[in-house]
């Protein structure tokens, strides 16, 4: 599974798009500052749910945080959720 990112000045997303070009999973972030990114929403198509989908975008988000030394805000309740059940993202949250 082949994740695409976007990523500018003010906001990005991790996401994935079928065959048809149709939106079918996505975590998006928003540029806090220099340091600091808000995760602020994940969304996983029904057809794909149950299948660790939304954990692996989160694994694309704590990647490029880590390669680019940022740390994460976690406004969305799933990654906010993952950063407290998970000892290992602690070195990305904010």
């Amino acid at each position: 599974m082949q994740f695409q990112h976007r990523n500018n000045a003010q906001n990005g997303e991790f996401f994935l798009d079928n065959e048809q070009g149709k939106r079918i999973a996505e975590i998006s972030y928003r540029w806090r500052d220099q340091h600091q990114i808000i995760a602020d929403h994940t969304w996983v198509d029904d057809a794909l749910r149950g299948q660790g989908i939304a954990r692996q975008l989160l694994d694309e988000l704590v990647q490029f945080s880590r390669e680019n030394n940022l740390k994460i805000v976690p406004a969305c309740s799933y990654v906010a959720s993952v950063f407290q059940q998970d000892p290992s993202l602690a070195d990305v949250a904010a």
